[in-house]
C-alpha cells in the first residue's frame, strides 16, 4: 500500500466514525427502550390514539385529486426558490451587460416563465378553488 492510498483512506475516517456513532446510537436507543421501557399490554394501551378523540370512520377515505395537485404546485415553487438563491449570488458577481450575464438572465427568465405557465395552467384547471 502506497502513501497516497493510505492518505485517501484516512481521509474517510471521520465519516466512518460518524456512521458508526449513528448506528450505535440508533441500536442502543432501540435496545434500551425495549429493555427499560414499560411492557404492559392491554385493550386500552393498544387502541388507536388521535389527540384524545376516539377515532371514527375509515382510514381509507378518498381525497379529491386537487389536494395532491396543490401540494405538487407548492413543491414546484419551493424547489424553484431553492434554485433562485445560487443563481442570484452568481448573477450579482457577473460583469454587467456581458454575454455571460445575458445568458444567465435568459435562463432564469425561461425557468421562471415555465413556472408561471404551470401556475396559470393549474389556476385555469380550478386547482385553487375550494368549493
Amino acid at each position: 500500500m502506497s502513501l497516497a492510498s493510505t492518505f485517501e483512506l484516512s481521509s474517510y475516517l471521520p465519516i466512518g466514525i460518524l456512521v458508526l456513532m449513528a448506528l450505535v446510537f440508533a441500536g442502543g436507543s432501540l435496545i434500551g427502550t425495549h429493555l427499560l421501557g414499560p411492557g404492559r399490554r392491554g385493550e386500552v394501551k393498544d387502541s388507536v390514539y388521535e389527540s384524545g378523540v376516539n377515532p371514527f370512520g375509515t382510514a381509507r377515505k378518498r381525497f379529491n385529486v386537487r389536494f395532491y395537485i396543490l401540494a405538487m404546485t407548492f413543491l414546484v415553487f419551493d424547489v424553484e426558490i431553492i434554485f433562485l438563491y445560487p443563481w442570484a449570488v452568481t448573477y450579482t458577481k457577473l460583469p454587467p451587460a456581458s454575454p455571460e450575464a445575458m445568458l444567465f438572465l435568459g435562463r432564469i427568465i425561461f425557468f421562471v416563465g415555465t413556472s408561471v405557465v404551470a401556475y396559470i395552467y393549474a389556476w385555469r384547471k380550478g386547482v385553487f378553488r375550494w368549493d
